[in-house]
């Protein structure tokens, strides 16, 4: 049973012994009002969109409180966040080399990656994706007038040179401009690119002309076992665009906020970018990412070590719940790509739309139905996706226990 009792208090502590996740009972999560659990009927345990069960960092919090009280709650200015990013990408990842000239703040990932794109590609332009991959990528981009080329991962889901390569030449062969929107570290499989293979990549972007654009949203969220390279720090990425965000990291989705950083030889580029793009984020959101970058490192280190517990924790219950279910352990995010073929509810690909509860197909579907478990599926994700689910696991114990008893059994019922 899932205990519905009061919780810790608000301001708990943060300490190396502490689990974020651990810190909210089902009966708080069930307060909440936004996409995850507002979406779905109360019996239902939603691991399913990219949103944690935690408290906000107390350092975030604070700031945002001392906003409030002062009604400091105007337009944003300055360069507050591209230097707390700047900061925190030198100590987390040794990436030093950031001109604060080249940084633009944006109001989101994905929105920025829109306007990225509008900068180097024209209506009609190819743009190059890793599938199975981010399902909005497959709405926002078309939906821009560009049209998505399909480079399939590798059988153990990582980037596929030879596959990027032939998607490469599909694409200039119908376009004037290419880019690649790059996943990196990579969802929905949790996959952590490796120096090496963004080498790789970027070496086969001068060859063919491409420009790369670069999601590393999931940055901060690399597990014990994985090491994060900024695209932007490899050779011959210099002429190449990263779009990072505290968001996830601090789970920020409601505190619109992000930034984009261009390569030396995007830095014209980047000038083009209109105005009212770069003032579209959120005072409040510009407050709280600066906080997560500038003084939440404890928090997330916190969260990490959790998000590593409950990764393990998966692995034990998906082998005694769901035997015939496979999956790679994720090196970064707190997704798990579930592989449900084995169990027979695959279904015809999808590649187009944003898919949210309404889209539910294949194993996904099932599960709702039958175990009143609300996952992604995998279809919704391009080429690769039918017969996955994505499974969020940053929630507590008690909650994925319990999630994956009842997927077990709805497995067990359906068939």
């Amino acid at each position: 049973m899932l205990n519905t009792s009061n919780g810790s208090a608000l301001a708990t502590p943060v300490t190396a012994h502490w689990n974020p996740l651990e810190d909210l009972t089902l009966e708080q999560l069930r307060r909440r009002g936004s996409m995850k659990w507002a979406t779905y009927p109360a019996d239902v345990l939603p691991l399913w969109v990219a949103d944690m069960d935690v408290r906000l960092a107390p350092a975030i919090a604070s700031a945002l409180h001392q906003a409030i009280d002062d009604g400091d709650t105007g337009y944003p200015a300055g360069t507050g966040l591209a230097e707390a990013f700047k900061g925190f990408a030198a100590r987390r990842w040794q990436w030093n080399d950031i001109d604060l000239d080249r940084v633009a703040r944006i109001p989101d990932v994905m929105m920025g990656a829109v306007q990225v794109l509008r900068l180097v590609t024209e209506p009609g332009d190819a743009v190059v994706v890793n599938t199975p991959v981010y399902a909005p990528y497959f709405a926002f981009v078309p939906n821009d007038g560009r049209k998505i080329v399909e480079a399939p991962l590798g059988d153990e889901g990582r980037i596929d040179l030879d596959a990027l390569s032939e998607a490469f030449q599909r694409a200039r062969a119908s376009s004037q401009n290419v880019a690649y929107l790059l996943c990196n570290p990579h969802n929905p499989t949790g996959t952590v690119h490796t120096a090496e293979e963004l080498r790789g990549v970027a070496e086969l972007a001068r060859r063919h002309g491409v420009r790369v654009v670069a999601d590393e949203i999931h940055a901060p969220l690399v597990l014990p076992g994985a090491t994060f390279t900024p695209y932007l720090s490899v050779p011959g990425a210099e002429d190449a665009f990263s779009l990072t965000s505290a968001a996830k990291g601090w789970n920020l989705a409601g505190l619109k906020a992000a930034l984009v950083v261009a390569g030396p030889e995007a830095a014209a580029d980047l000038h083009r970018l209109p105005a009212e793009v770069i003032l579209g984020s959120s005072y409040l959101g510009v407050i709280a990412h600066t906080a997560a970058f500038t003084a939440g490192e404890e928090w997330l280190d916190s969260l990490i070590a959790a998000l590593a517990v409950n990764r393990g924790l998966l692995t034990q219950l998906t082998t005694e719940h769901l035997p015939e279910v496979t999956f790679k352990a994720p090196e970064a995010t707190y997704l798990a790509w579930l592989d449900c073929r084995a169990l027979g509810f695959e279904i015809e690909e999808k590649t187009e739309g944003i898919a949210f509860a309404s889209d539910l197909a294949g194993p996904a579907k099932m599960f709702l139905d039958e175990g009143r478990v609300a996952v992604s599926s995998g279809h919704i994700f391009g080429s690769g996706g039918s017969g996955h689910v994505r499974l969020n696991y940053a929630t507590s114990g008690a909650i994925l226990s319990e999630a994956l008893r009842r997927m077990g059994q709805a497995a067990h019922t359906a068939r």
